[in-house]
This record gives C-alpha cells, sequence and structure tokens, in this order.
C-alpha cells in the first residue's frame, strides 16, 4: 500500500480536506477547515450487558508499576452556561449537589480496593466540569479527602481543580489548599469585560485580576489560567491586551484555546441572530495563533505543549500532557470519560441513571469501548505531535510499514507545515496551528498503511441527522427531568441502554454534543 497511490484515487476535495492544500499561506490556508476536535481512530462500543464484566476483570489485575496513570473526576455543575462552551450539564442546586457527591464518593471507594487501582500509583488528578469550584466549601473538602484516602496518590502529585474566577473566596481558596490541592487552573477566557460578559462569564476585568492575586498569595498551588483567541468581537488589539494582561496577572501558566463554534449551539444562534458580532474566521484565528506565539516567545514563556505554557517552575501541566499519552486514565463521576489497558470509557452524563448505578454498585457505563488495535501506535503519535514533533524513523522501527509515512511528511514539508530536522520532524507555526489536522490525518495514513482501511473523519456530520441519536437524546433528556422512584429510573435506563446497543462511536459522540445544548 502506497500513500501516494492512495492521494491519487481521492477526490479534490478529499485531498484538500485530508492532506491540505499548496497555498503562499499555509498558516492560514494549509487546509479549508479544522475537521476534528480531537484526533483519534475510532474503537468498537461494546454491548451494555458486557461492561460490568469486563470491568471487573481489568480492576482486578495488578498495574505495571513502571507506568505513569491519572484520574480524571467530572463535577456536573455550573451557576450559568456559558454560550461557548460544550461542557454543561447541570444549573447549580445544593440538594442534587450534596447527593451527587455522596454518589461520588461511594464511587471512589468501590475503587479503592481494586487491584488495578489500589496497587498502583496515580501521578495526575484533574477535577474538570462543569465547575468545580462551585462546590460548597464542605462538599469540596468530603471530596477531596476522599481522594487522598481512596486514590494511591505518587509522593509528586499533581492535583487540579478546574473553575471559575468567581468562586475565588477565603473559605473555598483555603478548604483546597488544606485538602491537597496544589494546582488551579481557571477559566479566564478574556479579560476584557464586555467580551467575557457578552459570552456569559460574570465578573469584570478588575474584578479577576484581584482574585488572581488573592489566590498567588497564598502561594500554596500554580494558579493556570485559560485564554480564548477568536471570541465575538476580540480583534487583535483586544487579544494583545488580553496577553499583557496574562503576563500582568502573575500566574504561573496558561492554556491558549482556539475557539469552536459548533452548529446550531447557543454561541452560532447569537450570533446568527445578530445579539453578538460575528467570532473570528479561521483565517482570523490563525493570525491571533501567530501573534500569541510570538508574543510568548519574546516574553520568555516556556511552551509545555501545542496549547499549553509556563512561566514558572512550578507549573508542569502534568495530567495534560500524560492525558494524550499511554497513560492511564481511571474516570469517576457523571460525564467523566477515561481509558485503561486498551478500553475508553464514557459515563452516563444524566444525574439519574449515574446516580442509579451507583446505588446498584455498578460503574455507570454509558459507553465502554475497545480501544482501535493500534491504540497504542496511536498515543505515541498524538502525544509527539501534541509536543510539536514526530519521529518518523521511531514509528517505522516499530511497524515498517509506516516507513511510508515518510511520503506525507516530505509533502508537508514542500507546503510549510513541517521541517526535517535529520532527526524529527517539527511542526511549524502553521503546522501548530493545524496541528489537530496533521494529526487527524497522520493516524488516518498510519491506518490505511498497516490495514488498508482508509477513512476520512468529518466530525458528527452524518451523525447528528441519525434517528437513532435523536432517540437516545430525547430519552436522556427527559430522565433528566424525571423524578419518579427507583423502579421508574430503572426502566429508563434499560430503555436507554436498547437504543445505545445500536449506536456506533460517532453516534455516540453525537449524542455527547446534543445533550450539552
Amino acid at each position: 500500500m502506497n500513500l501516494e497511490t492512495y492521494y491519487q484515487s481521492l477526490s479534490a476535495e478529499e485531498r484538500a480536506l485530508q492532506f491540505g492544500v499548496e497555498t503562499a499561506d499555509p498558516l492560514t490556508g494549509a487546509f479549508p477547515r479544522k475537521r476534528v476536535v480531537h484526533a483519534g481512530l475510532q474503537g468498537q462500543v461494546l454491548p451494555a450487558d458486557q461492561a460490568q464484566d469486563i470491568w471487573q476483570r481489568l480492576m482486578a489485575q495488578r498495574p505495571d508499576r513502571t507506568r505513569l496513570q491519572t484520574a480524571y473526576i467530572h463535577i456536573p455543575f455550573c451557576k450559568t452556561k456559558c454560550l461557548y462552551c460544550g461542557f454543561f450539564q447541570n444549573g447549580t442546586n445544593q440538594d442534587e449537589e450534596d447527593h451527587y457527591i455522596d454518589c461520588l464518593v461511594q464511587e471512589l471507594e468501590m475503587a479503592a480496593d481494586q487491584p488495578r487501582l489500589r496497587d498502583g500509583l496515580i501521578h495526575a488528578v484533574f477535577i474538570g466540569g462543569g465547575t468545580p469550584t462551585s462546590l460548597s466549601a464542605a462538599n469540596a473538602r468530603r471530596l477531596l479527602q476522599t481522594i487522598r484516602r481512596c486514590l494511591p496518590l505518587a509522593n509528586d502529585y499533581e492535583l487540579t481543580l478546574e473553575g471559575r474566577i468567581h468562586d475565588l473566596v477565603p473559605e473555598k481558596m483555603e478548604t483546597w489548599l488544606r485538602c491537597g490541592v496544589n494546582r488551579v487552573s481557571l477559566g479566564v477566557q478574556s479579560f476584557h469585560t464586555q467580551i467575557r460578559r457578552q459570552v456569559g462569564r460574570l465578573d469584570d476585568q478588575d474584578t479577576v485580576l484581584k482574585n488572581l492575586a488573592a489566590l498567588k498569595a497564598y502561594e500554596q498551588c500554580a494558579v493556570v489560567i485559560d485564554l480564548i483567541y477568536g471570541l465575538p468581537g476580540q480583534t487583535e488589539r483586544v487579544w494583545k491586551e488580553d496577553l499583557d494582561a496574562l503576563v500582568a496577572s502573575g500566574v504561573d501558566g496558561a492554556d491558549l484555546y482556539q475557539l469552536n463554534v459548533f452548529e446550531d449551539s447557543d454561541l452560532s444562534r447569537a450570533i446568527e441572530s445578530g445579539r453578538l458580532p460575528p467570532a473570528a474566521t479561521t483565517e482570523e484565528e490563525a493570525n491571533l495563533f501567530a501573534l500569541a506565539r510570538d508574543y510568548m516567545d519574546r516574553h520568555a514563556w516556556k511552551r509545555l505543549n501545542i496549547c499549553h505554557w509556563s512561566c514558572s517552575n512550578r507549573e508542569r501541566s502534568l495530567y495534560n500532557c500524560l492525558a494524550r499519552s499511554h497513560a492511564a486514565m481511571f474516570p469517576f463521576g457523571s460525564g467523566a470519560g477515561g481509558h485503561i489497558d486498551g478500553y475508553s470509557t464514557m459515563l452516563h452524563r444524566s444525574l439519574l441513571p449515574y446516580e442509579a448505578m451507583i446505588e446498584h454498585g455498578q460503574k455507570p457505563f454509558m459507553a465502554l469501548i475497545k480501544q482501535n488495535d493500534l491504540q497504542n501506535l496511536v498515543d505515541t503519535v498524538q502525544q509527539q505531535l501534541e509536543q510539536g514533533y514526530l519521529n518518523l524513523d521511531g514509528l517505522a522501527a516499530a511497524r515498517p510499514e509506516l516507513a511510508g509515512l515518510r511520503w506525507l511528511y516530505q509533502l508537508w514539508e514542500k507546503r510549510g507545515l513541517v521541517q526535517d530536522t535529520g532527526v524529527l520532524c517539527k511542526l511549524t507555526a502553521a503546522g501548530e496551528f493545524w496541528q489537530v489536522n496533521v494529526t487527524q490525518t497522520t493516524l488516518e495514513c498510519m491506518q490505511y498503511l498497516l490495514t488498508g482501511k482508509n477513512g476520512l473523519a468529518m466530525e458528527g456530520i452524518a451523525a447528528q441527522d441519525s434517528q437513532k441519536v435523536r432517540d437516545i437524546v430525547a430519552r436522556m433528556k427527559a430522565m433528566k427531568k424525571h423524578s419518579g422512584g427507583m423502579t421508574d429510573k430503572i426502566r429508563a435506563m434499560q430503555l436507554m441502554a436498547e437504543t445505545m446497543k445500536q449506536l456506533r462511536p460517532d453516534e455516540i459522540q453525537a449524542v455527547m454534543k446534543h445533550m450539552m445544548d
């Protein structure tokens, strides 16, 4: 099998989407558009009636203690829904939060004595959401104490709590720090007051800077913020001001993310109705990316991966670096995802089935997926390209057929996406901006060279029109509103499980997206 022959067999449109195009400005025009949110190859969804047995067998095995491991814990509550966000599940409600933490503690306790978890080490824990900082101080204390009791934390563990500026009040901050949090990641998105508020953030710029300073003053954790480029109304001047405020804030690190505007999302509808100005085009986002890349370099911030930057030795971004590697990720909480020993997991996003399964002593799977047979190679490619390079000789040493990737990277070198150093292929600035496309195409070409299977991932297009997807979304949303007893909960779960058996991985992803609306 030959990549050049495969390339010639494609239509002009398919070639452009998968391999890109030749252009005088690869930064803005190397591909027609971004075609996936996260790169990867599909696995096989397993029947729901097999998931519990498979999971128990996995958790009964002894771990390889030479491998790094992580845990992801999901808190599915937010005070408000930001227009750009694809992770909103539930509004804040104290009674629901209290019961949810009861179930989450139970889920952690159920896993604590299982050999696969108990006999290894957890090097990084990420409490994400949702808005984990929205938890009451009492519930945060309960959860954090349970984590330290139930998870075998390594001596140099990283424990990240994700959240929002609005929650940086003394009682909460002191609880987090007393209970072992050593990294706090905050969604600033923009320091500009108008731009923040028009997409649903609560605080003005002065409050953001004041609260960041208050957290930094404890000097007990790495403080990291997220900024987004491409927001409605965010000109190059405003983006430059955001970067100036970032450097002046004194935080330890930052994640700089490209805005994704999903079809039929709240943000898309607000723009289409004229309530918000347009978001940046891909070309404009590319220029904002290049501005930030140059700015951070000139200010001596250290690149940890494509999106993550550090200005102090306190910030390691360990979890984020391990998430796209061979490291296991143990999932806990409604909406959590993970992957362990060749299997990927999606836990129920709806609280009712999640809580009902925990109460029955079961792992609350929405889906258990057997990963692609090439997953070890997928992890290697993803990890390296997240760091901005690819070792083609190393891949060819592992599987000689992968020497065929050399043709692809020579094509991309001519087009300005990579540079061959004689040892590695390094992404150029343009390659870094298009890194997700570069990674997805590399994985698809790797699969073609090893199996003869070709594919062109176009995320969510066909799946969103699926009647099966509409069926399960309707059932799950009905369950979220249902307040019946345990018998009703179990019946609803059974109905949903029947539909889930018929879904492909791309349709499951579409379900997840629709449940965020």
